[in-house]
This record gives C-alpha cells, sequence and structure tokens, in this order.
C-alpha cells in the first residue's frame, strides 16, 4: 500500500498509472549496470518516479571530464567512488525507496550474483563485452534488457524480453572496436530517459515497449527512427537449443 506521503508525492503521475500501477513500482526493482553518463539519467528518473529497490553497480571513481554528462555527481565528487556518490545523491532525491551501489567490476563470475533476484537489467554500459554479459545474465534469468548506447550527437536503445525479442548477440552479432568515443551530456540524457521509460512501461504493463525495434537518434537532424530487428534462430546466446533447457520459468506478472 502507497503511504499519505507517496499519495502525495506521486499524485501526478498516480494519474497517469493509477494507484495500482505505482504500487507496482513500489515493488519493483531494477539492476542498474553503470552509474556514469547513461546511468545518471536513468537512476535519477527511475529513482523520483518510486522505483521502490535500485541497485547500481560502478566500479570507477569521479574525473573532472565526467562532469560534462555524468550528473548524478558534481565538482565535490571528484576523487570519490561513484557509487558513493551515486547512494548520496539518489537517497537525497526519494527517501522513500531503497538504493544499494556496489563498488566492483561486472564479470563473467559475478554477474549472476550482482543481478540477483531484481526483475529487470538496465544497459547502462559503455562497452560490449559488459553488454554481453549483461544479454547473457538477462537470457539466463528470464528478465528483460533494457539496452542502450551513445556516441557524440548519437543514439540507440532496444527492450530484450527472453524468448520474445531478438537478444543483443542477435542485433549485434560482432562488438564494434574498442575506442575512446567523443561524449556530450544532452545525448546520454535522451538516450537515458528513453531507457527510463521502458522500464516504468514494463512494469506498469502500459503502452508498446521497444520491442524487436532498434530507435535510433540523430541528434544533429534532431530526427528519431527505428530499424526492426529479428531473433536469430541459430544464435549462441538465445537460439532455442542453447535456451531451452536452460531458462528459467518466467517471472510472475506484478
Amino acid at each position: 500500500m502507497l503511504s499519505e506521503r507517496e499519495l502525495e508525492r506521486y499524485k501526478r503521475q498516480i494519474l497517469l498509472f493509477g494507484e495500482e500501477g505505482q504500487e507496482k513500482l513500489k515493488k519493483a526493482h531494477i539492476f542498474i549496470a553503470g552509474a556514469g553518463g547513461l546511468g545518471s539519467p536513468i537512476a535519477i528518473y527511475l529513482a523520483v518516479a518510486g522505483v521502490g529497490r535500485i541497485t547500481i553497480v560502478d566500479m570507477d571513481t569521479v574525473d573532472q571530464s565526467n562532469l560534462n554528462r555524468q550528473i548524478l555527481h558534481t565538482d565535490r565528487d571528484v576523487g570519490r567512488k561513484k557509487t558513493v556518490s551515486a547512494i548520496e545523491k539518489l537517497q537525497e532525491l526519494n527517501g522513500d525507496i531503497t538504493i544499494n551501489a556496489i563498488d566492483t567490476m561486472i564479470g563473467g563470475d559475478n554477474c549472476d550474483k550482482l543481478v540477483g533476484r531484481a526483475d529487470g537489467i538496465v544497459d547502462a554500459m559503455d562497452n560490449f563485452p559488459t553488454r554481453y554479459l549483461l544479454n547473457e545474465t538477462a537470457i539466463r534469468k528470464n528478465i528483460p534488457l533494457f539496452h542502450g548506447a551513445i556516441r557524440g550527437l548519437y543514439g540507440q536503445a532496444t527492450t530484450i524480453i527472453p524468448g520474445k525479442t531478438p537478444c543483443l548477440a542477435c542485433i549485434f552479432p560482432k562488438a564494434p572496436p574498442k575506442e575512446v568515443f567523443p561524449v556530450v551530456g544532452v545525448t546520454p540524457g535522451v538516450i537515458g530517459t528513453v531507457q527510463a521509460t521502458e522500464v516504468l512501461k514494463y512494469f506498469i504493463h502500459d503502452g508498446r515497449l521497444l520491442t524487436n525495434r532498434l530507435f535510433i537518434w540523430d541528434g544533429r537532424e534532431a530526427h528519431a527512427e527505428e530499424i526492426a530487428v529479428e531473433r536469430n534462430p541459430a544464435c549462441p546466446v538465445c537460439g532455442e537449443k542453447h535456451t531451452t533447457s536452460s531458462r528459467k520459468p518466467a517471472r510472475k506478472k506484478r
């Protein structure tokens, strides 16, 4: 049940979601991989929307060069762990939710354990090897993966539902070359809020998700488009012969 404080805090979005929808958000647990350019707006907007439990993982410290885009952090946080800065800001934004910030590197030996019993995974990373690990974990746990990526004034997003949509390995069979790419804060702001919107829609079961579609944002032209994407039956991650025996039963709808 929502408290009187929560009813007042969320009354404008309750007009949209209803109390039942807001209660679904309160019961939800989301895992955010990364507290940087994408992770910042995602975590901020999910926190203020009332997602009841947020786990955010990052291993870096705040650097001066992060501050043009990583809006969870400020000048006073330079040299501090991003997880310390993140939990501090998110708890200030909404004291009615639970924030769990973990300072570690996501790897093949700990990804499943870090995600734990979360209801969904948000990909807010800046490298494809870790994204592929998150994708594999989402498939094994049968929970959604909300993917986003940016470069300069360009970005992309999609929502992956195991067994129903192509997975990240279907869409991107090969990782792009590793590089130090240009970033301006408005782009992760756009893509991060798209990802956060997808999370909210998923939990309240309302609206059309970005499933089977890759959303493409071109900030130079102020133009958005989408590309239809399909599952690869022979995918080494989500192809039927690889998942039939290993996929866990689907989570019950909230």
